[in-house]
């Protein structure tokens, strides 16, 4: 049995449909319309213990709304979650006793007392034996460069200090899993590099299963093995991220420096072509890079530089939903 289990889940909203008008506002007080919204259409999953995986789509896709269904925040609409053996949204306390989670900029801490007041909070919450306790604090704090302000009122940090100090909040008991919603936004480069490497560690050393929803692809790349790809509701891919690319990122880029001409061969376009740098695309379905290196290098020009990009994950997210836009325009 799958530490997380999640067979045919569906969430619906009834949603009022409010018209513009005064006659139609009072009607509203006597009759009101619904139309339903679909959030979460009939997804299937199962999560080993330990595994990072990255629940990603386009907005409005369903990812949030089954991470609360997963935290037991909400109940689903039909079909079945059990989470380390508890269906979340019947035993919610059990449920939250195993789990940690940073919902985006939602802050957890006490604006007027220093971080270290909310974890001794959390400490009597969780019941968290002294031994633990002081060994998670000494070490998140470490990891996470967060000494210098541990001992500030929350109200005088900054966005990524208190985003460190609301993730270490979340592993502070141990959890068997978390629940990552956007727990990078808004943060610099410096910040997420630090993020990163702490969950990373955190899940290789006590293997805490994560499940990471995020628009940042970069998190996606850094801390996830395994994606699950969330479209108008549905699973649209579950499987390794590797595989993810094969399978999608057909597309790539060859940026070549030469002093000399280059053309595009058959098989690549040349994109563009300035101050001696030429960009060629080419699709691995017709012609493969290797295939294409060959046919850039064998015009027998002296090429002072070459480099080969790959479609990021972002760009294969942003081509699958152009692609299925289009579809359903025909």
């Amino acid at each position: 049995m799958a530490f997380i289990e999640v067979k045919n889940i569906t969430k619906n909203y009834q949603i009022f449909k409010r018209e513009n008008g005064f006659k139609n506002s009072v009607k509203s007080l006597f009759y009101r319309e619904y139309e339903l919204k679909e959030a979460v259409k009939n997804v299937n999953f199962e999560i080993e213990k330990g595994e990072t995986v990255g629940y990603i789509g386009m907005n409005g896709a369903g990812k949030s709304t089954t991470l609360k269904m997963l935290a037991g925040i909400l109940t689903p609409t039909g079909g079945t979650i059990h989470v380390g053996g508890i269906v979340p949204y019947e035993r919610r306390k059990e449920n939250a006793m195993q789990m940690g989670a940073v919902f985006g900029q939602r802050s957890r801490l006490n604006w007027d007392l220093p971080m270290t007041d909310t974890f001794e909070l959390y400490r009597r919450m969780y019941n968290i034996d002294s031994v633990h306790y002081t060994r998670n604090v000494l070490y998140y704090t470490q990891l996470l460069e967060m000494g210098e302000f541990q001992n500030r009122p929350v109200r005088q940090l900054s966005l990524g200090e208190k985003m460190r100090a609301n993730l270490a909040l979340a592993f502070l008991h141990n959890p068997k899993v978390v629940y990552l919603d956007e727990p990078t936004i808004g943060l610099d480069v410096v910040a997420k590099a630090r993020i990163r490497e702490f969950i990373r560690e955190i899940n290789e050393g006590e293997k805490t299963t994560v499940i990471l929803t995020t628009h940042d692809m970069a998190d996606i790349e850094k801390i996830c093995d395994r994606l699950i790809f969330l479209y108008n509701g549905e699973v649209f891919y579950d499987g390794r991220l590797t595989e993810f690319k094969e399978a999608y990122g057909y597309v790539y880029k060859i940026s070549v420096v030469c002093t000399q001409d280059l053309e595009a061969r058959q098989g690549l376009s040349l994109i563009s072509s300035e101050h001696n740098k030429y960009v060629f695309e080419g699709d691995k379905r017709s012609l493969g890079i290797e295939q294409a290196l060959a046919s850039v290098m064998g015009q027998g020009k002296m090429i002072a530089s070459l480099q080969v990009e790959e479609a990021s994950i972002e760009k294969i997210v942003m081509n699958i939903a152009e692609d299925a836009k289009q579809k359903s325009n025909h």
